[in-house]
Formats: C-alpha cells, sequence, structure tokens
C-alpha cells in the first residue's frame, strides 16, 4: 500500500488541532512583551524630557543630533523641527528608525511577531489562521529583504552607544564609577550580543565563502559568530529589556526619583 493510499484510509481530524500542552502561551507573552516594550518606547521618545543626566544619556536619543538636544552627541546640532500644533520634534524620533528598522526586519523577531500577532501560525501543529501562502514576495512584507542593510545602521548605533558608555565614567567632578555606568555598559554589551550574533554578521564574515582552507581569517570569524547565532534569540530578548530599562534609570534619576549610586 503505497503512502497516499495510507492517508486516504485515514479518517479526517476536526479539531484545528489535537495539542493539549499550553502552546498558546509562548505567543501571548511575545504580545505582552513587544507591545509593551513599544508602548513605553513610544513615550519616552515623545516626552523630549528627562533623558539626559550627566554623564548619562538614554539609548532612545542617542546620537542625539537636533540643536534642542540636552546633550549634542556631535556637537554641531541639526536645525530643530517643528511640526504645526505639536511644536519641536522630539531628538528621539531623528534616530529611532535606525534601530527599530533592525529589529522589525529580523530574522527571529519576524518569526515572533508573525506567530504572535498575525497567527501565521500561532505554534507548530497549529493551523494558520490565514488561508493562503505568500511569502516575503510581495508588498510590504518583501521589504524585510533590507534587513541585511539595517544591520550595517546598527552598527553605526553600537558605536555612538560604545561612546556614551565611555562618557559615563566622566562625572561633573571627574573620574567615577555609578550605577548608571554598569547599567549602560550592561546595555552595550547586551545590543552588541544581539547585533554581532545576527544572521547577516555572520553570511557577511563567511556565509559566502566557497573555500574556508583558502580564507582562514574568515572562518574563524564566522565560526565564532555561529557560535553567537545560536543565542541570538536570547541576546534579542535581553537587548530589548536593557535597552527599556537604560532609559527608564536614566529618566528616574533625571527625575530625581531615585539616586545614582556612585561605587567609585
Amino acid at each position: 500500500m503505497n503512502g497516499h493510499a495510507v492517508s486516504q484510509a485515514r479518517p479526517p481530524i476536526a479539531a484545528a488541532h489535537l495539542r493539549k500542552d499550553t502552546w498558546w502561551a509562548l505567543p501571548l507573552a511575545v504580545v505582552g512583551v513587544l507591545t509593551s516594550f513599544i508602548v513605553y518606547s513610544t513615550w519616552a521618545a515623545l516626552q523630549n524630557a528627562h533623558y539626559f543626566v550627566a554623564p548619562y544619556l538614554s539609548p532612545f536619543y542617542s546620537p542625539c543630533l537636533s540643536k534642542s538636544c540636552l546633550h549634542l552627541t556631535l556637537g554641531r546640532g541639526l536645525p530643530e523641527f517643528t511640526v504645526p500644533i505639536i511644536g519641536v520634534v522630539s531628538p528621539a524620533l531623528l534616530i529611532l528608525w535606525g534601530p527599530a528598522l533592525f529589529r522589525l526586519t529580523c530574522y527571529y523577531y519576524r518569526k515572533a511577531y508573525y506567530r504572535s500577532f498575525w497567527l501565521a501560525p500561532v505554534a507548530c501543529a497549529v493551523r494558520d489562521v490565514k488561508a493562503g501562502y505568500t511569502g516575503e514576495t510581495r508588498f510590504p512584507l518583501i521589504l524585510q529583504n533590507f534587513h541585511r542593510y539595517a544591520w550595517y545602521v546598527a552598527v553605526v548605533f553600537i558605536v555612538f552607544l560604545t561612546w556614551d558608555a565611555i562618557l559615563a565614567f566622566r562625572f561633573p567632578d571627574g573620574f567615577g564609577i555609578g550605577v548608571g555606568t554598569l547599567v549602560m555598559w550592561l546595555n552595550v554589551i547586551l545590543l552588541a550580543g544581539y547585533t554581532f550574533s545576527c544572521h547577516s554578521c555572520r553570511h557577511i564574515c563567511g556565509g559566502h565563502v566557497d573555500v574556508f582552507s583558502k580564507s582562514p581569517t574568515r572562518y574563524t570569524l564566522w565560526h565564532v559568530i555561529s557560535r553567537l547565532n545560536e543565542r541570538h534569540p536570547m541576546y534579542a530578548w535581553l537587548s530589548l529589556g536593557s535597552v527599556g530599562l537604560t532609559d527608564l534609570y536614566i529618566r528616574l534619576v533625571s527625575m530625581g526619583v531615585i539616586r545614582d549610586l556612585r561605587l567609585l
């Protein structure tokens, strides 16, 4: 009896799936975490206040490029952008498109929000809510292919955030280390882990090399990034949390709600 005959002999399954575990818990948690981050980051970006307290600059506002910035990153700022009724546009809105584009097009995040928000599919062995499948061949999903270019943008932000973390040692009274310094460095490390464990980074380092024996340096880089890539989802979530918590910490210190403890 061939496979086709066997499949025809099986009785149809009336239920949408036969899973009895809590398969819905993960996508529900993803919806909650991502929605919370989007709401908070949007609110924080629109505040245009309490994002700098010497020597700490919020990652949501780095690099700070507008003349209205409390802490200019490059010395000279860009002209202020104003919108009728709203007024001066927050400096955060000038740069957040970069990291947002990188995360939005990330291979791992695509899987996360496709399954959680679009239920496509919500979980393994659970029916897709959409009848047809077109992949990422049509607008707007075809724009996901820009992820490889968004990686270069993300690297630029890592450079700026690293510089901010270095400046976090420079207090008004001289060299020092505060809790905020450690918070900013932890954020940079986690963001770097997320950025350099990216699939695009792995491909750039050696994914298109045909003969590794002829490119030992490229092979070594590819091998190291491949090990990091195994933990890419972990870095994706930890860095998402760290960038939000770093902004929150600096905001609370700036508002006087908490005091930054000097360690040195």
